[in-house]
């Protein structure tokens, strides 16, 4: 042990009657000789652990997996083509696949290659594909691709509160919430300059082919030594380059020739004599340029959630490339009592959903009523709940009951029903799309939705901490 020293005497004067510390030292190291301490060696092996123990008993991702358990995955089954007497590489457990998919969008992880990353070393994700290997590519098809799959998971999560008394479908608040595409404002471009780019990239592709079909066969180089690539730029390059950069030719001719398809979709929009040419992405040709929550003007999905007052799952999700809410209310019923056999009594909607047309044609049945504001008159003076001469019956019925304490009561349900919905989704992600086209964005928006009611279930039903709920 080493011996004592001690400390140092204290700063400032020195007061002559207070004798003074003597100090303790030890011998002195001998010269020449080299301190011993113990340096860091980061090549020492790690204890090894068992991956159940990676998280804890009560950790989030343990409750994912076990609502994944229940849910009925008997169509991705029966998709595996590797059976018990068929030679073939297993298939990766389609659990596995959903639950790191729902725990990463819990999580906020928004694109594939984002999750597969956060596989090799996020503990939550690493426990819950348990050893499987995953990948970034195997991650996004399964996001992207089955739509029938992503329904059957979408009323799945749904029957599970119905049956457990939670949530009932008599009252719905829809609104839309706009999401930034994965296009650049820089990438929309007008009809003259889309024609002279499809010109331009059909001429490379052709020549691109041209030089790959004459290409001559290579000999075969001795035995340990590799053949050169004479379409390779660089010499280091690879052999999957030259079919790399062909792929990247064609997916642009693609892509431009989609955005001269959308084009007379959105001329037919245009007011009459107006000299305005529209333009259209050569990134992303279905996205469109709408005003966001921020007064800028953005490429943009325009997502539609239809949610369950009480209880606040969702049940209806759709995507529109059109910056307006107007004429999203009736087909947004119709999805519903499609998927689940009941059409909503209510449905709260905002401002922006108002046209006589569309509340004239929901209420014609009976068997729903709009409760939505009604627009300020533009003359002073003007009872605004009073009907119109020009008023259909369903659509007076609107105005009077609109003008009720009961009703505007019943209305609060809306913002705290929509508005919370939405403010969860921008929590977890849904600020930009990491997708493109209409499919796959309406998909990521579906997986959204089916999340969103698994917390709810966790919410609802049992004290198990789950993230993005208290």
């Amino acid at each position: 042990m080493s011996p004592a020293v001690a400390p140092p005497p204290p700063a400032g004067p020195v007061d002559p009657t207070v004798p003074p510390v003597p100090r303790r030292t030890g011998t002195p190291p001998a010269r020449g000789t080299r301190p011993r301490v113990s340096v860091p060696d980061r090549q020492l092996p790690y204890a090894p652990r068992i991956i159940d123990d990676l998280i804890d008993a009560e950790h989030p991702a343990r409750a994912v997996w076990a609502y994944v358990e229940e849910l009925d995955l008997t169509v991705l089954y029966d998709r595996i083509r590797a059976r018990d007497l068929v030679a073939g590489r297993p298939a990766i457990d389609p659990r596995v696949l959903v639950a790191l998919w729902l725990y990463g969008t819990l999580s906020g992880f928004t694109s594939a290659a984002e999750l597969d990353r956060m596989c090799d070393h996020y503990e939550p994700l690493l426990w819950l594909a348990g050893g499987v290997s995953v990948n970034a590519h195997t991650l996004a098809d399964f996001h992207t691709d089955n739509p029938p799959f992503r329904e059957s998971l979408l009323k799945q999560s749904v029957d599970v509160l119905r049956q457990r008394g939670a949530i009932d479908l008599d009252r719905i608040a829809q609104d839309g919430v706009r999401v930034r595409a994965s296009a650049g404002s820089g990438s929309f471009h007008r009809h003259q300059t889309l024609t002279r780019e499809l010109r331009e990239a059909k001429a490379e592709l052709r020549a691109l082919r041209s030089k790959r079909a004459a290409k001559p066969a290579d000999p075969t180089p001795p035995t340990g030594v590799a053949a050169a690539d004479p379409e390779a730029d660089e010499p280091n390059s690879s052999p999957q380059q030259p079919a790399a950069v062909l792929r990247q030719a064609e997916d642009r001719v693609d892509r431009v020739e989609a955005a001269l398809e959308r084009l007379p979709e959105l001329e037919a929009k245009l007011p009459p004599g107006s000299t305005k040419e529209p333009r259209v992405s050569t990134t992303d040709a279905q996205a469109t340029v709408m005003k966001m929550a921020d007064g800028g003007f953005r490429p943009a999905y325009n997502v539609e959630f239809a949610t369950t007052c009480v209880g606040q799952a969702i049940v209806g999700v759709d995507v529109v490339t059109v910056g307006t809410d107007q004429g999203q209310l009736r087909p947004m019923l119709d999805q519903i009592e499609t998927r689940f056999h009941q059409r909503p009594k209510v449905a709260m909607v905002d401002g922006g959903f108002v046209n006589l047309d569309d509340i004239e044609a929901v209420q014609a049945d009976g068997t729903c009523k709009v409760y939505a504001p009604v627009p300020q008159p533009k003359k002073e003076g003007v009872d605004r709940y009073a009907p119109k001469e020009t008023d259909s019956a369903e659509v007076a019925e609107w105005r009077a009951r609109m003008g009720t304490d009961e009703a505007k009561e019943l209305y609060k349900q809306r913002a705290a029903t929509a508005e919370c919905v939405n403010a969860q989704a921008r929590n977890r992600g849904l600020g930009q799309f990491q997708v493109r086209g209409l499919d796959k964005v309406k998909a990521a928006a579906e997986w959204f939705a089916i999340t969103h009611n698994m917390a709810r279930s966790f919410a609802l039903q049992k004290p198990t901490p789950v993230i993005g709920y208290p």
